[in-house]
Parts: C-alpha cells; sequence; structure tokens
C-alpha cells in the first residue's frame, strides 16, 4: 500500500480543516480533539468544499447544501446528500499526516 504525505500536523489547526491537493486527491483533512481523519474535500452531492464547511462535533456540514457527513467515517449526516465520502486511513508519521491509498 502506497503512502501518500499531506501535511505537517501543525497546520491543522485542532478543531478546523485544510484542504490538501496531493496526486490528483482534492482531500479535506480534519483535527478533531488531536486526532486526524482525511475525506474527499468535495462534496458528494454538490461543488461545495468541505474543508471551507462547519464542523459540529463530529460533523462536517457543507457550506453549499447544508448537508452534513461524519467526519470519522464519512456516513451521512444530513441530507440532501445521499451518498457518504470516501475516507482515508489515516497515519501520522512523526509530525506529518498521511494517508494509505
Amino acid at each position: 500500500m502506497k503512502t501518500i504525505e499531506l501535511c505537517k500536523t501543525t497546520d491543522v489547526d485542532e478543531g478546523s480543516a485544510i484542504k490538501v491537493d496531493r496526486d490528483d486527491l482534492s482531500l479535506a483533512v480534519f483535527n478533531l480533539n488531536g486526532a486526524y481523519y482525511v475525506m474527499d474535500d468535495v462534496c458528494s452531492h454538490g461543488p461545495g468544499s468541505l474543508s471551507e464547511g462547519y464542523i459540529k462535533g463530529d460533523t462536517i456540514e457543507c457550506d453549499f447544501h447544508n448537508g452534513s457527513f461524519n467526519i470519522m467515517t464519512g456516513e451521512v449526516v444530513e441530507p440532501p446528500c445521499i451518498i457518504p465520502q470516501k475516507t482515508y486511513k489515516v497515519v501520522v508519521n512523526g509530525d506529518t499526516v498521511c494517508i494509505e491509498a
């Protein structure tokens, strides 16, 4: 399995997200209580960027249609979204956030 380096742990403030484009992937990297989660950045319902959405607990609300997803699992929490977000296995190597792809 290939490991892709995304960012430094210090790049993502606790309780926030950043967008990272790497290897033809557009990803949202989240920091929830010091744990990192990664999912596709583009909302499965429309052109919204989830890294620019609103974090509420363990959910991210898309700023385009206001649907939301569970940050840890990618599962739909609120419509109008119906297709779950793709998530990635995160590995933190020292101070670097990586995914297995």
